[in-house]
């Protein structure tokens, strides 16, 4: 008996899969969502609720794991995994649409959150890093002087940046806080040069300081990144809600000068994503617009190298949160090359960059700019 040919097909565009087999081309768009899979986790559910999603999503042929005390009615809060199609994933947001106990509000968030991630439009952003620092991992000292900082400045936009982050405080693991006259000293001649030489392109301030960041916004800087998560300076909030300004909301466990001191996590991505949920619902209610969020996982902040890989294979789990993800691995320490020069750093900090652009990150925040877009030119 001869056997058969056979593959797993992985791709993303199973419309031209169902089209190259000579599947019918006007019901190939309507079928296509019954081949697309998705795993989705929902927090915090009763019992009722729990019980409730798992017989509606039986009743159109997919499934939803439940805690095992749930049909008892045993459990006061039940995590969940609903999976199914895309096809069948609608049908039970339709479904729950005339369920009690706030399910008609679970179906519409199941709904946003297949759109959001099924008909996002992928582009990537190049930031480039303009650190003004003594001491940052891979280049403190190298742009403390200002002629050397507008160099580098000019070099990352004539590579073709397409935003620049200038920072003055290293926030490397173990590093010390840097006071506000420092930063601002290093910081507010750069800005200068840039409104002077009418230099339009749009900067953002890597700053944990609700005074840096007032001061460079009235300075011609348009956006603030705060690594912190807008959790080390009560005031940076009211900052970023005033100036109407976009910001980069950043995961980190503890301070730089303590993060790297054995982190730890029960479920990583659960815990980073409940937290920049938590960070972004609060941002909004404190007045900032939630378009002008991002955020960022914070890689290296308060992570192991298993941590950080772990947040590379999954970083698709944050678009369920509808703000653009922005991706800092440059030459950090999950290359695990300590002794290796920069150029040798950047050569393996592109290949990653490669999987992240793949898992549709937003914005990656890059020392070689030119290196990256060159890796998106080959990937057009």
């Amino acid at each position: 008996m001869n056997n058969f040919l056979i593959k797993e097909l992985v791709t993303d565009d199973f419309l031209s899969e169902l089209k190259s087999i000579d599947f019918d081309k006007s019901y190939a768009e309507q079928v296509v969502n019954k081949y697309n899979y998705k795993n989705i986790k929902i927090f915090g559910l009763n019992a009722a609720q729990a019980n409730i999603l798992k017989q509606t999503a039986l009743s159109v042929g997919s499934d939803c794991a439940t805690p095992r005390d749930t049909i008892t009615g045993n459990v006061i809060s039940a995590d969940c995994i609903l999976g199914g199609s895309i096809s069948q994933l609608k049908k039970i947001a339709v479904k729950l649409g005339v369920q009690p106990f706030g399910l008609r509000q679970l179906g519409r968030q199941i709904e946003k959150l297949i759109s959001v991630t099924m008909d996002k439009k992928h582009s990537v952003q190049i930031m480039g890093i303009l650190n003004l620092t003594n001491n940052s991992f891979s280049d403190g000292g190298m742009y403390s002087d200002f002629d050397k900082a507008v160099e580098h400045l000019n070099k990352l936009i004539s590579d073709g940046a397409d935003m620049i982050d200038i920072g003055a405080e290293s926030t490397k693991p173990y590093s010390e806080s840097v006071s506000p006259k420092e930063q601002l000293d290093k910081i507010l001649p750069v800005l200068d040069y840039i409104r002077n030489n009418n230099i339009e392109i749009p900067v953002s301030i890597d700053t944990r300081s609700s005074e840096v960041a007032k001061r460079c916004l009235n300075s011609g800087a348009t956006a603030i990144n705060d690594v912190s998560g807008l959790t080390y300076d009560t005031n940076m909030q009211s900052v970023i809600a005033d100036y109407g300004c976009p910001v980069i909301i950043q995961h980190s466990k503890g301070t730089p000068d303590i993060m790297q001191n054995s982190p730890h996590y029960d479920n990583l991505m659960d815990e980073i994503y409940i937290d920049l949920s938590r960070k972004v619902s609060k941002a909004v209610a404190g007045g900032i617009k939630r378009e002008n969020i991002i955020i960022d996982p914070g890689i290296g902040f308060g992570k192991t190298r298993e941590h950080n890989f772990e947040i590379l294979r999954r970083i698709e789990e944050l678009q369920g949160l509808d703000c653009p993800v922005l991706l800092g691995l440059s030459r950090k320490s999950l290359l695990n090359m300590p002794d290796a020069d920069n150029d040798t750093k950047d050569i393996f900090t592109v290949a990653l960059n490669t999987l992240a652009i793949q898992r549709k990150v937003d914005i990656l925040r890059v020392h070689n700019v030119k290196l990256h877009k060159t890796l998106l030119e080959v990937l057009k």
